[in-house]
C-alpha cells in the first residue's frame, strides 16, 4: 500500500521547491505545519528539532521575497490527544492553544499570516461523523462534540496568538463550495441554505458573530454539543481575513420527507449521502456533485463560475472581508512526455485556471477584497486517501527519485502571476496578487 512516508519530500527539499515558486514569480507560499513535529505527545514542552526545521524554512521564503502563510492544523493529531478523546474532548481546545502559542512565540517574528485550521468541517465530519477518514469514528453526537471542540479552539488559538505575536493576522482556510437547489421549490431552496450553514460557513459564523449558523431541520440541543455558558463569547473572535478553498459546486434537494436509511457513503472529501434520508437526520438535505459540465480526472465537475458565486456571497454576507483563496486547483494524470524534450502537455489543467481566474477577477472587479490566491498545488503530493492516484500539482513530481518537472500549466501560470493578469479576451481584469 502506498503510504505518506516521504511524499514529496519537501522536508528535505524545501529549498529547491522555493526555488520553484520564485521560477513562478508566486508571492505567497500556504504551508502547514505538523502537530506532532511541535509536541511529540500532544501537551509540554515543544521539540525544539521541529520548531528549527519551520524557522528555517520562514527564513528562506523571506530571503527569497516570498511572504510565509502558516496552516497551524491540516488534520495530523498527536495520537497522545486521540488516546484521550480525540476532538470531541473539550480539553483539547486548551492544548491547541497551547501548541499556537509556541509557534507565536518561535516564529511570529516572521510569520504574520496564520490560519488555525484546515478544512475543519471535513475532518470533524469525516473523522467522527461517518468514520471514513481517521480516526474511523462514526457517531453524530462525536462530530457535533468534536466541532464545537474546534470552534473553541479556533477563538482560543486566535487569541494565543495574538497574545505571543503583536504582527499575526489570523484568519481561516475553510472548505467551500457554491450550494444550488436542485429545483425552484421552497424545499430545495431551503436545503441549499442548510448546506451552506452547515458546510460553509458552521466554523466563520461562530467566528465572526458567536453563534451556530440555521443549519437544522430539528434544532440541535446545545448541550448535545457539549456547549456550555459563556462558549459564544471563546468562539467569537474578529478574523483578520476569511480564507476557503474552492473546487467545485454541489447540487443540493430537501430530503425531509424521505425515511432514514442506514449507513453512508462519501466522495472526496465533502459529498457525503445516503441516497434515501439525506445526510444526517438533523440536517436532512441530499448533496450531490453534478456531472453535467465535464470531469477531471478525479472525476469533479468542472464548474468555473462557482468562485465568483462564492466569493461574492461571502463578501456580502460578511460585510466585504478581506478574501484569500487557500486552494483551489484540479487534478490530471499529465506526465512528461519524451517526444516533446520532457515537457508535461497539461492544456487541460492550463483551460481549468484560466476560466477560473477570470472568473475570480469578475468578483475582484465587483467589488470583493480578494488579496491572493494559492493554487492547489505546488508539486504533485500524497493526496489523503486517494493516494498518489491523483495528481493535483502545478510541478510533476516522480515519486522514484523526487524528480520535480514544472508542467506548461506552471509556466503559463507563473506569467499570469508576474503580469497580474490573465491572459486572453475574456481575462482583461486585473487579478489580485497570486
Amino acid at each position: 500500500a502506498a503510504t505518506a512516508d516521504v511524499a514529496c519530500d519537501q522536508y528535505h527539499r524545501y529549498r529547491e521547491d522555493i526555488g520553484l515558486i520564485r521560477r513562478m514569480n508566486l508571492k505567497s507560499y500556504r504551508f502547514s505545519i505538523s502537530w506532532p513535529r511541535i509536541q511529540p505527545s500532544g501537551t509540554g514542552a515543544p521539540n525544539m528539532k521541529g520548531v528549527d526545521h519551520y524557522s528555517r524554512l520562514a527564513d528562506a521564503l523571506l530571503e527569497a521575497g516570498i511572504r510565509p502563510f502558516c496552516t497551524i492544523y491540516h488534520w495530523d493529531l498527536p495520537q497522545g490527544l486521540e488516546d484521550r478523546g480525540g476532538w470531541p474532548n473539550r480539553d483539547l481546545a486548551g492544548y491547541y492553544a497551547d501548541y499556537c502559542g509556541i509557534l507565536a512565540k518561535h516564529l511570529g517574528d516572521r510569520i504574520t499570516v496564520w490560519a488555525p485550521f484546515n478544512m475543519p468541517w471535513s475532518f470533524c465530519w469525516m473523522g467522527y461523523g461517518v468514520g471514513v477518514f481517521p480516526p474511523g469514528r462514526a457517531k453524530y453526537g462525536d462530530f457535533l462534540k468534536a466541532a464545537h471542540t474546534v470552534n473553541l479552539a479556533q477563538g482560543d488559538g486566535f487569541r494565543a496568538i495574538k497574545a505571543a505575536s503583536p504582527k499575526a493576522t489570523v484568519g481561516s482556510a475553510y472548505g467551500m463550495a457554491p450550494a444550488y437547489p436542485k429545483t425552484d421549490s421552497e424545499e430545495d431552496k431551503a436545503a441549499a441554505e442548510r448546506y451552506h450553514a452547515m458546510n460553509n460557513v458552521y466554523f466563520l459564523e461562530t467566528a465572526m458573530h458567536g453563534r451556530y449558523p440555521d443549519a437544522f431541520v430539528v434544532p440541535i440541543p446545545y448541550e448535545e454539543m457539549g456547549f456550555r455558558p459563556g462558549d459564544d463569547k471563546i468562539m467569537q473572535v474578529p478574523l483578520d481575513w476569511i480564507g476557503f478553498h474552492y473546487y467545485t459546486r454541489r447540487i443540493v434537494s430537501d430530503a425531509g420527507g424521505a425515511k432514514r436509511a442506514g449507513g453512508s457513503g462519501s466522495f472526496g472529501t465533502e459529498i457525503e449521502e445516503d441516497p434515501e434520508g439525506g445526510r444526517d437526520p438533523y440536517t436532512r438535505f441530499h448533496a450531490a456533485m453534478p456531472t453535467e459540465g465535464p470531469l477531471t480526472d478525479a472525476g469533479l465537475e468542472i464548474f468555473p463560475r462557482g468562485i465568483y458565486d462564492l466569493v461574492t456571497r461571502i463578501s456580502n454576507e460578511y460585510n466585504h472581508p478581506i478574501i484569500e483563496i487557500t486552494e483551489s486547483g484540479c487534478s490530471y494524470l499529465d506526465a512528461p512526455y519524451a517526444k516533446d524534450g520532457g515537457h508535461v502537455p497539461d492544456a487541460r489543467r492550463t483551460a481549468w485556471f484560466q476560466k477560473e481566474l477570470t472568473e475570480l477577477g469578475r468578483a475582484v472587479h465587483d467589488g470583493a477584497r480578494v488579496r491572493a490566491f494559492h493554487a492547489w498545488s505546488l508539486l504533485d503530493n500524497f493526496e489523503w486517501a486517494d493516494g498518489y492516484t491523483e495528481r493535483y500539482g502545478l510541478t510533476y513530481v516522480d515519486f522514484r527519485d523526487q524528480t520535480r518537472t514544472l508542467k506548461d500549466s506552471a509556466v503559463w501560470y507563473g506569467r499570469v502571476a508576474a503580469e497580474n493578469r490573465v491572459p486572453g479576451p475574456a481575462g482583461s481584469d486585473r487579478m489580485a496578487a497570486i
